[in-house]
């Protein structure tokens, strides 16, 4: 499976009063990596098409492994595990060097932007999202 990762750095507006990075900005960083995927398949805005369709969040699943601090720096990975015909599946981590400190799963839907109902992925992008899940790895 191809691996895709992207490095952040942790802001004092990442975190809570004690400096560690509160829960919610994992899946921000989840998010980021996505977008950035995408962007690297050549999807300019991987999460609203001017085609009518766009991307949501269906299913979410996160182990807090260790946490994140101020100053940090992370690589937030991600590879997708399986493409059907209007989803997609990736596993994510959140990683300091060679420390797991966040991991999930995450499925995105394709819905028709006005009706909010599922809608095939389109056939070009669906190609791309296939290849990429068989290559060695993909970089950003």
């Amino acid at each position: 499976m191809s691996e895709f990762s992207l490095p952040i750095r942790v802001y004092i507006e990442d975190t809570d009063a004690g400096g560690i990075v509160y829960y919610v900005n994992y899946l921000k960083y989840f998010e980021r990596a996505r977008t950035e995927f995408m962007r690297a398949l050549g999807v300019d805005r991987a999460a609203i098409s001017d085609n009518g369709w766009m991307f949501v969040v269906s299913k979410m699943s996160l182990d807090y492994r260790q946490p994140a601090r101020l100053d940090d720096a992370l690589s937030v990975t991600l590879v997708a595990q399986h493409v059907g015909a209007a989803t997609i599946d990736f596993d994510q981590t959140v990683r300091r060097d060679q420390t797991l400190l966040v991991e999930g799963s995450v499925q995105i839907a394709c819905v028709d932007r006005d009706t909010g109902r599922p809608k095939r992925l389109d056939g070009g992008l669906r190609a791309q999202l296939i290849q990429a899940t068989q290559q060695n790895k993909v970089t950003g």
